[in-house]
């Protein structure tokens, strides 16, 4: 894959990942495991949000390292961009008032954030906290149910330190682990990161 076409991936991945997450915050009916983890940290310490996240996603990172999925630029890249796209989207998007329209907010970030995902992981760059962390444990585990775990995990702690968990919280650790192997697998690109994994997946 060429540089230009990885670069592509990435920043298109990161834009399309954060439209996906600032729905699900738009919805306001939970959020994700990570998020939970980072909530429950900064309620239970009192330390301010981006001190808590900061201190979760380098948790997860050093996870990671320690089984050799190292960070990359695409690290870096994911956290600014998602973040920065989150925070112009969410800008302009208000919570609807009816909970039929909040339920769907979440159903079509599904699908939107697993295109978002598998791009940017496509890209071979380098994974966020959350996905280096599930990529971790791939093998022996499959990502997509690794990645359902770390998002479980991640809940029920942030749980247990005071956060609150929803219908979004449910959503993601049920079926976004699946949902990107499906993307990745008929975009024909391999989310696990190294020099070993450069070609598009092969059917399995």
């Amino acid at each position: 894959m060429s540089g230009r076409r990885r670069a592509a991936l990435l920043v298109v991945g990161c834009l399309i990942l954060g439209f996906g997450v600032a729905l699900l915050l738009v919805a306001d009916l939970g959020s994700d495991g990570f998020s939970t983890l980072v909530n429950g940290l900064a309620i239970a310490t009192g330390l301010p949000f981006f001190v808590a996240n900061t201190i979760v996603s380098g948790g997860f990172l050093v996870l990671a390292a320690l089984r050799r999925v190292l960070p990359g630029i695409g690290t870096l890249v994911q956290i600014v961009l998602v973040g920065a796209t989150v925070s112009v989207i969410f800008e302009y998007m208000g919570t609807p008032s009816s909970l039929a329209a909040r339920v769907g907010l979440v159903l079509v970030a599904m699908p939107v954030l697993a295109v978002g995902i598998a791009m940017y992981l496509g890209a071979n760059l380098g994974a966020g906290p959350i996905e280096a962390a599930a990529l971790a444990w791939d093998p022996p585990v499959p990502f997509k149910w690794s990645y359902s775990a770390v998002q479980l995990l991640g809940a029920a702690v942030g749980w247990l330190l005071g956060g609150t968990i929803g219908l979004t919280t449910v959503v993601v650790i049920a079926s976004l682990g699946p949902l990107v192997d499906l993307t990745s697998r008929l975009l024909r690109l391999d989310v696990h990161q190294g020099p070993a994994h450069h070609e598009p997946v092969p059917e399995r």
